[in-house]
C-alpha cells in the first residue's frame, strides 16, 4: 500500500509539473536572480558597473553596527510597522465583520468596492491627495472652518500622524480582505448557538468569532507589517524632515548616493530582522490561533 501510495503521488507530481513550471520560472526570474544579484552586491566594495576597483568586503554590514543612526531607525520602522498594523486591525476588522456578517446585497457590493478603492489608484495619487487634504488651507482644513463657529488651524503635513494616515489608508484593504474571508466562513449556525445558549455579544466576540478568525488576522498583520516597515514613499512625501525612517535611508543609498552595496547590505539586515520577529512570533500566534 505505501509503495502504490508513493507511486501514485510520483506520477501525480509528473502530471503537476507543467503547470508548476511557469509559476516557479516567473519566481526564479524575477525574484530569486535579482535577490542574489543584491546579495553579491551587499558584499562589494563598489558597484562593478560604475569601472572602478572592487574587492569583496564585510564593510557594509559593519557600517550597520558602527554607526547608531542604522539601529535607531531600524528600530524607528519596527515601532511604525506595529502601529500601523494594530490601527490597521481596529479599522479593518470591525469593517470586514460588518460586510461578513451584516450586511447583504448590494449594499454590501458597493462598501466592498469602496474597500478596495485604493488598488484601483496609484500609490503617488493616494499619497498627493493627503496632502491636499493635511496641508494648512487644505481641504480638511476648509472644511471644518466653514462648519465651526470659530476659527482653527489644522496642518498634519510633514508630521508623524501624517505617515501613519496615509500608510493606514494604504494598508487597510489588506486587513479588511484577509478579515472577511475568514469571517464569512464562519458557520452562522455557531453564531446562533452561542446566542441561544445566553451568551451576549462581547462573550460571542471572544469566544467564537475572533478565534475563529485568527488566521485572516494573523495573515493581515503579517501583509502589512512586512511592507510597511521597509516603506518610503509615505514617510518621504507625508513626513518631510520627520519622515526619515529604515527605508527612506535605503532609498537614499540606492537614487541619491549611489551607494548600492550599502543599501542591499541594509536592506538584508532588514530582511533577517523582519524574518526573526515573524519565526519568534509564529508560535505564538500558532497556539492563539
Amino acid at each position: 500500500m505505501a509503495a502504490q501510495g508513493a507511486t501514485a503521488s510520483r506520477s501525480g507530481l509528473r502530471s503537476a509539473l507543467p503547470l508548476l513550471l511557469p509559476a516557479y520560472l516567473w519566481l526564479t526570474v524575477a525574484i530569486f536572480l535579482p535577490l542574489s544579484a543584491m546579495v553579491f552586491f551587499s558584499f562589494m566594495t563598489d558597484l562593478p558597473l560604475s569601472g572602478k576597483p572592487w574587492a569583496l568586503t564585510l564593510g557594509n554590514y559593519a557600517a550597520f553596527f558602527s554607526q547608531s543612526l542604522y539601529p535607531t531607525l531600524l528600530w524607528a520602522s519596527l515601532r511604525l510597522g506595529l502601529e500601523v498594523t494594530l490601527w490597521c486591525i481596529v479599522i479593518g476588522y470591525p469593517a470586514a465583520y460588518v460586510l461578513a456578517k451584516v450586511l447583504k446585497g448590494r449594499s454590501r457590493e458597493a462598501i466592498f468596492l469602496l474597500v478596495i478603492l485604493p488598488f484601483w489608484s496609484n500609490g503617488l495619487v493616494r499619497i498627493f491627495s493627503w496632502a491636499m487634504v493635511l496641508r494648512e488651507g487644505g481641504i480638511l482644513d476648509t472644511a471644518l472652518n466653514a462648519v465651526l463657529p470659530f476659527k482653527i488651524s489644522i496642518d498634519l503635513m510633514y508630521s508623524y500622524p501624517a505617515v501613519i494616515i496615509g500608510l493606514v489608508h494604504s494598508y487597510v484593504p489588506y486587513m479588511v480582505l484577509t478579515c472577511y474571508l475568514t469571517l464569512q466562513a464562519i458557520d452562522d449556525s455557531l453564531i446562533e448557538a452561542g446566542r441561544s445558549l445566553g451568551a451576549s455579544r462581547l462573550q460571542m466576540l471572544k469566544r467564537v468569532i475572533i478565534p475563529l478568525s485568527m488566521p485572516g488576522l494573523v495573515a493581515g498583520a503579517a501583509l502589512i507589517f512586512v511592507p510597511v516597515v521597509g516603506s518610503f514613499m509615505e514617510p518621504r512625501i507625508l513626513g518631510g524632515r520627520t519622515g526619515t525612517f529604515y527605508g527612506t535611508v535605503i532609498e537614499d543609498q540606492f537614487v541619491a548616493v549611489f551607494n548600492w552595496p550599502l543599501g542591499a547590505a541594509l536592506s538584508f539586515i532588514l530582511l533577517a530582522v523582519v524574518l526573526v520577529i515573524l519565526a519568534s512570533a509564529a508560535p505564538v500566534l500558532r497556539k492563539a490561533a
